[in-house]
């Protein structure tokens, strides 16, 4: 048996126990606690970071967005641009290209200025101011020296002559048509032409032969007609 010194050094002995195992308890929990804390910390650092991450790479790709978008817009301009671009060129390509047309009977090309400069010059005799188509007349045979409408443009400058009385010029006008292009639509017009001229030239007997031409070399024609009618007056 314990005698009460043995007995209470025990107790002291186990006290002594049980406070360490309780300070020591005590520590673990507190290293645990801390332990925790700072994992938790790190946790919560580690999550800010990513989500400071998430926010910069939300922002990036906004940007990008923004340029692709901005980008995509830039194509789609430049296309149209190029688009437009090519078809201004392919009209105003077309606009120069030489176009065929029926007049007068025949067919013919002409370049788009030619006809445009000749249907002037006509539209100007036409309200009857007939100097001015003169000019016109005679500026478009020396421009365009090849044209399909060289005939008509003879034609239409000896009428204009005519009318103004300039009767030399007229003829020579009225000639070279019928010359150059005998088998023109206007030729017989021009040779009926030529004799007036000849007859306001006072020149009868040229007149006369001229309008004997006329019903020689276009007998079917509406200007033999009136060359019949004018001879039987001279007679």
């Amino acid at each position: 048996m314990f005698d009460d010194d043995e007995a209470r050094r025990a107790i002291l002995d186990l006290r002594q126990k049980i406070e360490a195992v309780r300070a020591d308890s005590e520590q673990k929990s507190a290293d645990l606690q801390r332990l925790m804390a700072e994992e938790s910390a790190q946790l919560r650092r580690s999550l800010v970071e990513l989500q400071n991450q998430l926010e910069t790479s939300r922002v990036e790709n906004a940007r990008l967005r923004g340029q692709v978008e901005q980008l995509t817009k830039d194509v789609a301009d430049v296309q149209r641009k190029q688009k437009d671009s090519a078809q201004s060129w392919e009209d105003r390509l077309r606009k120069l290209e030489p176009m065929k047309i029926s007049w007068e009977g025949r067919d013919f090309l002409v370049e788009v200025a030619e006809k445009r400069d000749f249907d002037a010059a006509l539209a100007v005799f036409r309200k009857g101011d007939f100097a001015v188509a003169e000019s016109l007349f005679s500026d478009f045979l020396i421009r365009y020296t090849n044209s399909g409408f060289r005939p008509s443009a003879l034609y239409w400058t000896g009428s204009a002559q005519y009318a103004t009385k300039d009767y030399k010029n007229a003829l020579t006008n009225f000639r070279l048509l019928v010359q150059q292009s005998p088998d023109h639509q206007r030729a017989p017009e021009a040779l009926l032409a030529l004799a007036n001229c000849l007859l306001e030239l006072k020149d009868a007997k040229g007149g006369k032969k001229t309008l004997e031409e006329l019903l020689s070399t276009y007998p079917s024609s509406e200007a033999a007609s009136a060359a019949k009618d004018r001879l039987a007056r001279l007679k």
